[in-house]
Formats: structure tokens, C-alpha cells, sequence
């Protein structure tokens, strides 16, 4: 019997970072400094290295920590990508993760980046990405849009204590549309995911109340979307 031989692919991780700043979405994007795509504008990700990750979300995780100093509370799988087509280095399967974060500095820790920064989704239009990684975020924001109806995840933006206010800002802010408050304060009861402070803070004129997640807290789904 003879054997058969098998070109392998080249798996790779790629991350779509959201974060909201100036009530506008903002993806996170690598200025690359190495080829292919030498100077292009990209997503953070990189190959699989066997040697250093016991896992793919562990390669997620170290790529983003060198190529923006960013370590997420959490990562969520998008979908996988893949294609003859998509590196020029040959056949390559990608698996995608995206996260929404509060907006902050960033930096890179490797040489293969020259330049990191967040983007205003709506200016994304402007740029030619690398691979693609326009697609790819356009599969995110999709998602992210859609989990921002039926769950509680846009709250990972905000800061460590928030508003009411601030938490319907940043959802109307991802879904493009006003949401009903009382629908808001409806999830935010029935979740479970959230304290009372003692503190307030000073919002149109009157004194909100903050709120904080609990410790060690998941997410929290709904059956239904959020009425608008």
C-alpha cells in the first residue's frame, strides 16, 4: 500500500478587537513590518506555534499581548476561515476571535509590527487591509451586532463601574439604534450579573447610580432580542 503524502495548511489566528470611544465603534488594527503585506494595515493574529501554544485561544492571547499589549477579560470564537487564496505564503485556515473591550492605549512588543492603533469602523472603507481581513471583520461586527440584541456583552466596554446611561449608549452605539430603557433595566435585573455600588456620578443634571459586574461573572443570554 503506498503511503500518501499531505501538503499541510497554514493555520493562523486572527483577533477583531472592538472597543467604543467618542460614541463611535473602533476595531483594532497592526500596521505590518514584514511580509507578505509589508506596510499594510492588518488584524493581530499570527501562525500557530506548536512549540508555545497548547491551544489555539492561547495563540489568540500571546499574539495580542505582543502586537497591541492588549490581554482581553475573555475571547470568543467567530468562525473559521480558509482558502488557497487567502495567503500568498499558500493554503491557509484561519479561526477567528473577537472581543469588545474598554477603549485604551496600545503598543506593540514585536518587530514584525511597526505601528498599532484603533480605526473607526465607519473609515475602514478607506483602507486596503491585508489577506482578508476586511471580510473577516465584517463576519465580527456582524456578530457582534447580533449578540448585542439577546445578550449582555457589550458591558465589557465600559469601565469598571458604569451607568445605566453609559451601558444603553454603547449598545445603541454597536446596534446603530435607539433602544427603550425599561427593556435595559429589564436585563440588567433579570441577568444577574451585576451590583449596586455606593457610589453615583453626575449625568444630565442628576446624581446615576453606578453599577459593577460581579466577580468571575458569565454572560448572560436572553430567548428574545431587546425590543427597540
Amino acid at each position: 500500500m503506498t503511503e500518501q503524502h499531505f501538503t499541510l495548511p497554514l493555520f493562523t489566528v486572527d483577533n477583531v478587537m472592538f472597543a467604543i470611544d467618542n460614541a463611535k465603534l473602533n476595531v483594532l488594527l497592526v500596521k505590518r513590518a514584514a511580509e507578505p503585506y509589508n506596510n499594510y494595515w492588518s488584524l493581530p493574529g499570527g501562525v500557530v506555534d506548536v512549540t508555545l501554544d497548547k491551544d489555539v485561544e492561547a495563540c489568540a492571547m500571546r499574539k495580542l499581548q505582543q502586537k497591541t499589549g492588549l490581554t482581553p477579560a475573555y475571547l470568543e470564537q467567530l468562525e473559521v476561515f480558509s482558502g488557497p487564496d487567502r495567503d500568498p505564503r499558500g493554503y491557509s485556515i484561519s479561526l477567528a476571535f473577537f472581543a469588545l473591550l474598554p477603549y485604551t492605549p496600545v503598543s506593540s512588543n514585536i518587530n514584525s509590527v511597526s505601528h498599532v492603533s484603533w480605526w473607526p469602523l465607519d473609515q475602514l472603507h478607506q483602507l486596503t487591509l491585508a489577506f482578508d481581513h476586511q471580510h473577516i471583520i465584517h463576519h465580527a461586527h456582524q456578530r457582534l451586532q447580533q449578540k448585542a440584541l439577546y445578550s449582555m456583552l457589550p458591558v465589557f466596554c465600559l469601565p469598571s463601574t458604569f451607568t445605566v446611561g453609559q451601558l444603553k449608549t454603547v449598545i445603541e452605539t454597536i446596534l446603530g439604534k435607539e433602544i427603550q430603557r425599561k427593556s435595559l433595566m429589564r436585563r440588567i435585573e433579570a441577568s444577574n450579573m451585576f451590583t449596586l455600588t455606593e457610589q453615583k456620578q453626575h449625568s444630565g443634571g442628576r446624581q446615576a447610580q453606578l453599577y459593577q459586574l460581579k466577580p468571575g461573572v458569565n454572560i448572560t443570554h436572553f430567548n428574545r432580542n431587546m425590543g427597540a
